[in-house]
């Protein structure tokens, strides 16, 4: 049975994958997307663009009055932690402001389903690992703050609307398609694996990592990895549950790798070393950061196809060496 879906962000990294699963299925899709990190060459034939900005109200109106929709899913943010930390208000009013917005306009046209890709950057520094849902909300970050603040929209949404939503709070999406249709192509890359795949093709300079004195087997900073893919594969998971109960829940591997072992794994699956340099720790790096998602698995079924690093390491690695200039190849 083909459903209508609105997907904004949807030309984004995570979204298109996403967009791409929704397509496959034989579902009519709509993208709303500014293409400011977006890219129109990631959308598959077939799928609607809605070229706009989530702040121009009118238009996020008219898109969303051209119902009916089974469900909204809402990737669309600014997503850089570093830079959030430079200028706070630009996030969380940008983020905050027009998420919620978009809220509120789903409310007034009848949407019924609401799927949110948070972060699990809502955790700060966490006492336990891997991180539970339970664990003490504390954001990192603005960026963290801002998702925050939509999550908490959504439960007053649902209380007086009844629109049922999931968030779903993950750290680090990685890898490409498996079929070599999709990939990261960021301005800036600021993101690990690209940045040592780069690195080891001779496309960029050194690889640096910030620190090696943490209290980790190999000193270096462990952070989860998931496969975008299977990011993807989560949202959709998830929305049966919607019929019910508005939801929450992490979502990764359960394992972590560490800095040292993504630069192991891109030298073996590149056949090339990845040249690299010590710098200092960054202020507010925390040694380990793993979510749990074993709430999501018992709930939905849902298992990643791409657990291992090698596997997410490879199909990044075919995306960059398909596409060195990224989509504009």
């Amino acid at each position: 049975m083909s459903l209508r879906y609105l997907v904004t962000g949807g030309a984004g990294y995570v979204g298109s994958h996403l967009v791409l699963a929704l397509a496959e299925r034989g579902h009519d899709v709509t993208v709303l997307d500014n293409l400011r990190q977006g890219h129109r060459a990631a959308l598959p034939a077939g799928v609607r663009l809605v070229e706009a900005d989530l702040a121009d109200a009118a238009m996020v109106d008219a898109v969303l009055a051209d119902g009916p929709w089974h469900a909204v899913f809402h990737f669309a943010a600014l997503s850089l932690v570093g830079e959030s930390m430079r200028e706070p208000f630009r996030y969380l009013l940008e983020n905050a402001t027009n998420g919620i917005r978009l809220i509120d306009a789903c409310t007034r046209h009848g949407v019924r389903r609401f799927v949110l890709s948070s972060t699990a950057n809502l955790f700060g520094t966490p006492e336990t690992i891997p991180i539970a849902e339970d664990a003490a909300i504390d954001p990192g970050s603005p960026y963290g703050e801002s998702k925050r603040m939509i999550e908490r929209a959504l439960v007053w949404a649902d209380r007086v609307h009844g629109l049922r939503s999931a968030c779903l709070r993950y750290f680090n999406a990685a890898g490409a398609d498996p079929g070599g249709r999709l990939g990261e192509d960021h301005d800036p890359e600021t993101h690990l694996i690209p940045l040592a795949i780069d690195a080891a093709l001779g496309r960029r300079a050194e690889l640096q990592v910030f620190g090696t004195d943490y209290p980790t087997p190999d000193g270096t900073c462990i952070r989860d990895y998931i496969h975008v893919s299977d990011l993807a594969r989560a949202h959709l998971a998830v929305l049966p549950l919607l019929d019910h109960a508005s939801r929450t829940y992490n979502l990764g591997n359960g394992q972590g790798a560490s800095v040292r072992a993504v630069i192991a794994a891109v030298g073996e699956v590149t056949g090339r070393a990845v040249p690299h340099r010590i710098a200092d720790r960054r202020p507010g790096d925390p040694p380990v950061l793993v979510a749990s998602s074993a709430l999501l698995r018992a709930e939905t079924g849902w298992t990643p196809r791409f657990p291992g690093l090698h596997d997410i390491v490879r199909t990044a690695a075919a995306w960059r060496d398909a596409h060195p200039e990224g989509y504009g190849d």
